[in-house]
């Protein structure tokens, strides 16, 4: 892997897939020194990114790719990247996007990393009660403060990122640099707007879950038994087979493998080479629990799909759908808060 692409207009160089640290800790490797490995591999292939987050096993991710760091002296090397948003303690000010948090947060970010600055610090979600002015003016202190060097959001709604950039412009505040939405064979909606607004402003952008939370693996096959996973037991909302917006993703994923094993190669190479093959995709995360899930990831960067597979990919799933709208990833509390919906009698 020697291609490295532009984040945004930053002109920052990143490799076309990112080490994504979720699956380091609890939620997934337990052992720092097998995590250690796994990072260590990722970075000797060529790649020069890792995105983490506070709430990944709640700390425990950074503390282990902080160590991983640190005990192999590639700091200097890697462009590293974390997350804020998300609950991590019992107080009502303990999560979100205000400046009192993000003050903490990030010190606790950097403490549990070992760094003395974050390359790439990350709003998780979008919190519609703090106002925006108020988020960014934050992170601008941070920037001015050398404690973190670019600023970003995740799964912000297309909307949610021109009034950021819009409230950067006007108050002179650092704008987000890149966004990191969901984006997959089967997750396919922001390529009708939160692609081309991302174009339109210059930023970068780096698309999780590429393998559609395991459906894309090849695990998830018609007439198999579905695997039980830990994920599919917290959002069974995502993997439900009697829900038919999965029976249609099943249906979905078995023609994909059906086209990757016309075509050459397998369903991970196919999915994982269709997200990065996208104009407005600067880097795709790959997040492996095990040694043997990286190598199988790896040689996607290497695959060039033809227009004939990719126009066969438009039939299966057309541009712009996302087949279960819980893969999105967030919806506004509009949709999910019947009161605010309706008047009050």
């Amino acid at each position: 892997m020697t291609e490295y692409r532009n984040l945004g207009r930053t002109g920052l160089k990143v490799s076309p897939l990112c080490l994504g640290a979720m699956m380091f800790g609890g939620w997934g490797e337990s052992d720092p020194d097998e995590s250690a490995r796994i990072i260590d591999r990722a970075l000797d292939s060529g790649i020069n990114f890792i995105d983490t987050a506070d709430v990944y096993s709640q700390g425990q991710s950074e503390e282990f790719v902080g160590r991983a760091l640190a005990k192999s002296g590639k700091r200097d090397d890697v462009v590293l990247a974390t997350k804020c948003h998300g609950v991590m303690g019992e107080g009502p000010n303990q999560r979100g996007n205000s400046r009192r948090w993000i003050f903490q947060a990030v010190e606790n970010s950097l403490r549990r990393l070992g760094t003395d600055w974050i390359d790439l610090y990350q709003i998780h979600r979008p919190e519609p009660g703090t106002d925006i002015e108020e988020t960014l003016g934050a992170l601008t202190d941070l920037v001015r403060q050398g404690k973190v060097r670019y600023i970003g959001s995740s799964t912000f709604p297309a909307h949610r990122v021109v009034e950021a950039q819009w409230a950067a412009e006007r108050r002179s505040l650092e704008r987000f640099v890149c966004e990191q939405p969901p984006y997959s064979l089967l997750v396919r909606g922001i390529e009708a707007d939160v692609l081309p607004v991302a174009e339109k402003y210059g930023m970068g952008v780096i698309v999780w879950s590429p393998l559609a939370g395991g459906w894309l693996t090849g695990r998830y096959r018609e007439g198999r038994e579905l695997p039980q996973t830990r994920r599919s037991v917290m959002l069974p909302q995502r993997y439900d087979m009697a829900l038919e917006v999965n029976q249609r993703k099943l249906a979905a994923a078995e023609r994909l493998a059906v086209l990757a094993e016309e075509a050459g190669i397998t369903l991970v190479e196919l999915a994982l080479a269709f997200t990065i093959r996208h104009r407005a995709v600067t880097s795709a995360i790959i997040g492996p629990r095990t040694m043997e899930h990286l190598e199988s990831q790896l040689t996607a960067a290497d695959v060039r799909l033809t227009d004939d597979v990719l126009d066969r990919i438009d039939e299966i799933v057309p541009p712009g759908v996302t087949l279960n709208p819980a893969d999105a990833g967030w919806a506004p509390p509009e949709l999910t808060d019947a009161s605010l919906r309706r008047r009050s009698s």
